[in-house]
């Protein structure tokens, strides 16, 4: 077995311990994979974790109180060496849905007693048969919006429950061929290299011929709710590429955690990714003239040479609450 399966191992128990986890429970659940110690980064209002008991505080009891019958629904599941650590460590990512009732409220949002569909990536850090780091991204403007109180004025793109592969081979339990590995990540990271020279030249390509280089024309973009969700290379410029370049200025690129792919998927988070200003509008939302940072998820999926899938998260709520609009206090204020 190698240390990819191992660490597959580790975080399929995980998520088969906490499918039994209740709220009074969860704090032991997550103990019997996760160090005593475990650094744990969770989106806006979770923020970072250290330690079981505190991830359990902070995230898993409040929302298994709030959603009943928790089912994962998992559509991506892949390891990998982490390519920006000179070690080389080992990460798992989990990529999909937790399926529930949503039967009493949470952070505000008032519950429906009908199926909600949470979407959520996780990057988990595997060492000695534990996990010691876990990033979990869930998309909260998503759970508003499927409860009728999405709190922003619009979408540039569409919004909907987003599946998983159209190839439907995501779940990568399988050890994969190391080659196609490689291949995967060497287009991820011509495609980072197309972003930063595009934002470095004068006289750049057109936003077309600049996705060209990486993307199939039919490409499938799935991003965060507030933005939406894109199809093909030349909407996906209308409906995200175009406003993210011209309402966010003075951009800053922070770095990534983890970069790693298997087989035809892979991915990054950074924490934050990116810092820049709103000179907007953007989102719906006047320019704010203030700097917010984006803690963003990107998992791709790579048809040949070319990336055909990629599905984002980004922490939209710390991005605006860093702009001094605090949603989830608006949403508490309404309940009342």
């Amino acid at each position: 077995m190698t240390d990819l399966q191992r660490a597959k191992a580790c975080v399929q128990a995980h998520h088969a311990a906490l499918s039994r986890a209740t709220p009074e429970t969860a704090a032991s659940c997550l103990a019997q994979h996760m160090s005593p110690d475990a650094t744990w980064r969770g989106m806006h209002p979770f923020h970072v974790q250290s330690g079981p008991a505190a991830v359990a505080e902070t995230f898993w009891s409040p929302l298994l109180t709030a959603m009943r019958r928790v089912q994962r629904r998992q559509d991506i599941f892949f390891a990998g060496h982490n390519h920006l650590d000179e070690a080389g460590s080992t990460w798992v990512a989990s990529m999909g849905h937790l399926l529930a009732l949503f039967d009493a409220p949470f952070l505000g949002i008032q519950p429906t007693r009908k199926i909600v569909m949470l979407r959520y990536a996780e990057f988990s850090k595997v060492e000695d048969g534990q996990i010691v780091e876990q990033a979990m991204f869930v998309d909260l403007l998503h759970l508003m919006a499927q409860a009728g109180q999405y709190p922003l004025p619009g979408m540039t793109a569409a919004q909907l429950v987003q599946p998983g592969p159209m190839t439907h081979d995501g779940l990568l339990t399988d050890a994969q061929d190391a080659a196609q590995s490689v291949k995967t990540l060497d287009v991820i990271e011509d495609m980072i290299q197309a972003i930063d020279r595009a934002n470095a030249s004068d006289v750049p390509l057109s936003p077309q011929d600049e996705l060209a280089q990486d993307w199939h024309d039919d490409m499938l973009w799935w991003g965060p709710t507030g933005i939406g969700a894109t199809y093909t290379i030349d909407r996906y410029i209308e409906q995200h590429q175009r406003p993210f370049r011209t309402q966010l200025g003075a951009r800053t690129f922070n770095g990534h955690i983890c970069r790693m792919a298997e087989g035809a998927y892979g991915g990054f988070f950074g924490w934050p990714n990116l810092t820049m200003e709103c000179t907007g509008p953007y989102l719906g939302l006047p320019p704010s003239g203030q700097k917010a940072d984006m803690r963003v998820v990107d998992i791709y999926r790579r048809d040949g040479d070319k990336l055909a899938e990629n599905w984002v998260f980004i922490d939209i709520l710390h991005f605006l609450n860093m702009q001094g609009l605090d949603v989830l206090a608006q949403l508490k204020t309404r309940a009342r």
